[in-house]
């Protein structure tokens, strides 16, 4: 069997942890493979060795059955090797052109760069592939999915033949992932080979040729994807049966404890993003807010979390008017929030774990005697919480930013949900997180409802939003404008209702009343 990489009996180890227990992966010439596991299973690791990022202890890699030493990525993109990182190593005020060069730049005689020459050179790679990316763009004016597209271009320009994916479709939207998978097959049509690390089952059987499963930092298995299914997958990937329908018992709701009346939200470049929004949330009720990003979404949470001032409108919550108050008051009235960007809003990233427990709470007894903060008690409460919510971390003093994305995003869960607040507001809480850590989240969302609490939960995937609400609340062009049982509607007439229709129309055409 020809294969083009060949990662033989790798071990890698950090302080207090094997990442790493002698793992083989083989990827074949011309095919997708599957690198699948939960957080922290060692996945992004594995590939850090590949990229020369990491140096292994034991294990020898081949790349087109020639044994070769990858000290440094530099090494990596001579022989081929090209990754796409989950968090984009892009300068934001630079041009796409200027960022795809970086390192590489093409000179003319006089030893000046040839932007022009460049810019040519990507502009045909983008159409070859068809990543329709505009050369001339500045990163920050174009969005994630577009930001990922450059960083594809970056491995193509420096010649890559295999391609690393790490999670990629972790911060896309659905249409922004259906065109990656596109991306990913007309790479393959074209010769190149990729590795793609993913916990989602469902883009391993819709993309993948073989699937290797890691857990725990062991190689568990290697299969043909048209030989397996989800099932299989998921209990090879978590060492048990898991289960993909939230089991719980019908909705109680008593009193309101949101209300939110003719709100409006400008965003950042003064636009209206919520207009005239209206939405109750009782207590015992998950309400779900589906929706398109970019219809306000964001602006809502932030105007309810005190993180952007309000237009014009009220936010109530209990009966008390919260509009416009501080992030730190609207806390303190009953109110935890599970941000959509956990390394923005969630976490001091520079911090311990243990410290990032408590930035709602650690200026409160037991956590501090005045202006002194009590470590003993902060890591006391920290230790409790990593193992209550199963954050797998080598100590509680580990720096935030060393734990994978799922177990960043299990630590600030801990931390709100233990809070026990009135109103629970989780935006995207399982992006980027393997079906055993979803599982968990959405127990852990369904047990505060249990307890008399609301919960608000944002969410892009329409499975999640049907599956773990109570009532579903369709948001679009910055307004509320349908109300629906998950039991009865469907993705389809949720997709049409995202997008505009209205409820009569979007219910004829799915056959439903």
């Amino acid at each position: 069997m020809d294969y083009v990489i060949e990662m033989l009996n790798i071990r890698k180890e950090f302080p207090g942890i094997v990442a790493n227990d002698n793992i083989t992966v083989q990827v074949q010439k011309g095919e997708i493979h599957a690198l699948l596991g939960e957080n922290g299973a060692g996945k992004s690791t594995l590939m850090n060795v590949l990229f020369g990022l990491y140096q292994p202890e034991k294990g020898e890699i081949k790349v087109k059955g020639k044994k070769v030493n990858i000290t440094n990525p530099n090494i990596a993109n001579d022989l081929g090797i090209g990754m796409v990182h989950q968090h984009f190593m892009l300068v934001e005020p630079f041009t796409v052109t200027q960022n795809i060069i970086l390192g590489n730049e093409p000179k003319k005689k006089s030893g000046k760069i040839d932007i022009k020459k460049a810019e040519q050179e990507i502009q045909e790679l983008s159409d070859r592939y068809g990543l329709k990316v505009d050369p001339t763009a500045k990163i920050s004016d174009i969005s994630v999915g577009m930001q990922q597209r450059v960083e594809i271009l970056k491995t193509l320009y420096r010649g890559a033949d295999v391609l690393i994916f790490d999670e990629p479709t972790a911060v896309l939207t659905p249409q922004e992932i259906k065109d990656l998978i596109e991306i990913m097959r007309s790479l393959i049509k074209e010769g190149k080979s990729i590795i793609l690390i993913t916990h989602k089952l469902k883009e391993i059987m819709e993309v993948c040729d073989r699937c290797t499963v890691i857990r725990k930092g062991k190689g568990i298995k290697t299969l043909d994807v048209k030989n397996t299914n989800v099932t299989e997958l998921a209990s090879l990937m978590v060492g048990r049966e898991i289960s993909f329908k939230t089991e719980k018992t019908e909705a109680n709701p008593k009193e309101t404890v949101l209300k939110i009346n003719d709100l409006f939200v400008k965003d950042t470049r003064k636009v209206d993003l919520v207009k005239g929004l209206n939405l109750e949330l009782r207590a015992g009720e998950i309400v779900g807010i589906a929706g398109i990003d970019g219809n306000g979404q964001t602006e809502l949470i932030e105007a309810i979390t005190g993180l952007r001032k309000t237009e014009s409108g009220t936010i109530m919550l209990n009966n008390k008017d919260i509009t416009n108050m501080k992030p730190r008051k609207v806390t303190e009235s009953g109110v935890g929030h599970i941000p959509q960007d956990r390394h923005k809003y969630g976490l001091v990233l520079d911090y311990p774990i243990g410290e990032n427990m408590v930035l709602q709470t650690y200026y409160q007894k037991p956590f501090s005697k005045g202006t002194v903060l009590n470590y003993k008690e902060i890591y006391k409460k920290a230790n409790k919480l990593i193992k209550e919510y199963d954050v797998r971390t080598p100590s509680e003093y580990t720096k935030a930013r060393a734990l994978s994305g799922g177990n960043q995003q299990k630590a600030i869960i801990g931390r709100e949900v233990d809070r026990s607040p009135d109103l629970l507001i989780a935006a995207q809480p399982t992006r980027g997180l393997d079906v055993g850590a979803i599982e968990f989240i959405h127990k852990k969302l369904i047990e505060e409802r249990d307890k008399g609490k609301a919960v608000l939960l944002i969410s892009f995937e329409l499975d999640e939003i049907i599956d773990v609400s109570d009532t579903i609340a369709v948001m679009f062009d910055g307004k509320i404008v349908a109300k629906v049982k998950p039991e009865e509607t469907n993705e389809q007439e949720l997709g049409l209702l995202m997008a505009g229709s209205n409820k009569t129309e979007a219910g004829d055409r799915n056959g439903i009343k």
